[in-house]
């Protein structure tokens, strides 16, 4: 049984999910029900990964109202984007069942297990998902919470009977605070989440704080030579193990940024596996198929140009994706970009303008709020302008005009690629379903 400080958590039997669509909130359910709770959730409109868990037994209830929780529920977790108002979370609050966010819960089922927590700006998801195929194909039976659906797993979360706790850390609000990682992978870092972080050194101290809590036996993964993380590093209590000194691997996915995941992910599995040899590394690194909405090929539109989709919402990772791309392609590149938070466009706005060179057109959805107001300051068709600025068409568009222009517009030997945190993948998928619906009109 669970230890007293757990009780009433890792022994509930009843837990509801407010947002349980969200790619952490997903895996966690997972983790309940896999652990023999039953679990509920809800969330505001349909995705893969909300059908992924109905797939796998998981309830989801649309729209959000307080009759979808379970009078007997012993938990409620929520998402970070699910205010307190929000009608099932009002409804918990009456019913008196304990609340707690995502990032809290995850703190709480991570105690006392030797986590393994990765973190930074870019890459962490991409780098979580090889560390988990490397733990698993040494043969350790880790858990594994990560930040999208790997394709080697079909899932965002994996089963273990270990100790060992992979998961995908966020710095967004400290709650990579909330955790307690023996080994603390830090990818890189770059001033983001600027709704909370006024700057660089606030995001560096909240950093400062994390590798103070790394205790001596564990370790922290990263480039210390990287000007921005060197200074985070000052407070360690513990080695650190320079990941950049792994060599480049054989891999499927595109781009110097992958190659240095790979790395990442090397040295924290060389790091829990002492034995872990080069051959076994070279090979699962060498198979890893990637995860969704991590520059994934979709298809062809239906007049033949190849489809991709990337999460990237920072603009060094637009700018390091769009690299990847244009190496691959020799026609012309097409970019739906979906600009995520009002705040982040206004405050990285030139570096955006800048981001998309590599690109031949794009076109701009209108900025996918998420938990902000909009004060009027900032546009996709002010960020449009500025990109033309800077030599790359580009004009403000919803999504189902760019759709429309996309379909049209592109060709054979082009690439499309939607972009960003929000929902922009689907107008990936409607252009390639558009192909395989007159493809099977006409078989």
């Amino acid at each position: 049984m669970m230890t007293d400080g757990l009780r009433g958590v890792l022994e509930a039997e009843r837990i509801h999910f407010v947002g349980i669509g969200g790619i952490g909130m997903s895996a966690l359910a997972q983790y309940f029900a896999d652990h023999g709770a039953r679990v509920t959730g809800s969330d505001r409109s349909v995705s893969p990964v909300t059908e992924m868990l109905e797939r796998k037994g998981i309830a989801v209830c649309m729209p959000q109202r307080s009759e979808n929780v379970p009078a007997d529920a012993q938990w409620v977790v929520y998402s970070d984007a699910v205010p307190a108002d929000n009608p099932e979370r009002a409804r918990a609050q009456e019913l008196s069942i304990p609340q707690c966010s995502y990032f809290q819960m995850l703190g709480k089922v991570s105690k006392g297990k030797r986590t393994i927590a990765v973190a930074g700006t870019h890459g962490k998801t991409t780098t979580t998902g090889m560390l988990t195929k490397l733990l698993v194909d040494a043969g350790e039976s880790s858990t594994a919470i990560i930040g999208s659906i790997e394709r080697d797993f079909e899932s965002n979360y994996v089963h273990g009977d270990s100790d060992l706790f992979v998961v995908e850390a966020c710095e967004y609000k400290d709650h990579l605070l909330e955790l307690s990682p023996e080994v603390l992978v830090i990818t890189n870092l770059e001033w983001d989440h600027t709704d909370y972080f006024a700057s660089l050194d606030a995001l560096q101290e909240s950093f400062r704080k994390a590798v103070a809590k790394v205790p001596a036996y564990g370790a922290i993964v990263t480039n210390p030579s990287d000007p921005n993380i060197a200074p985070v590093l000052k407070g360690a209590q513990t080695r650190v193990i320079d990941y950049t000194r792994e060599p480049a691997r054989e891999l499927q996915l595109p781009g110097a940024f992958n190659q240095m995941n790979a790395r990442a992910a090397a040295a924290a599995a060389r790091l829990v596996r002492g034995d872990l040899s080069d051959r076994v590394i070279e090979q699962s690194l060498a198979h890893f198929r990637g995860t969704w909405r991590r520059f994934e090929y979709k298809g062809k539109t239906e007049n033949g140009a190849d489809v991709y989709d990337d999460y990237a919402h920072h603009p060094t990772a637009v700018a390091s994706t769009l690299r990847a791309l244009r190496e691959k392609t020799f026609g012309r590149i097409f970019i739906a970009f979906h600009p995520h938070l009002y705040s982040r466009t206004r405050d990285l706005f030139d570096d955006f303008a800048r981001a998309f060179r590599d690109a031949d057109e794009v076109l701009v959805a209108p900025i996918y709020a998420a938990r902000e107001e909009d004060d009027g300051s900032i546009s996709s068709e002010k960020l449009a302008k500025a990109i033309s600025a800077h030599g790359t068409r580009a004009r403000a568009a919803a999504f189902a005009e760019i759709e429309t222009a996309l379909a049209r517009e592109a060709k054979a030997g082009d690439a499309v690629m939607t972009m960003g945190a929000g929902d922009i993948y689907k107008v990936a998928d409607a252009l390639v379903q558009k192909r395989a619906s007159r493809q099977y009109a006409g078989s």
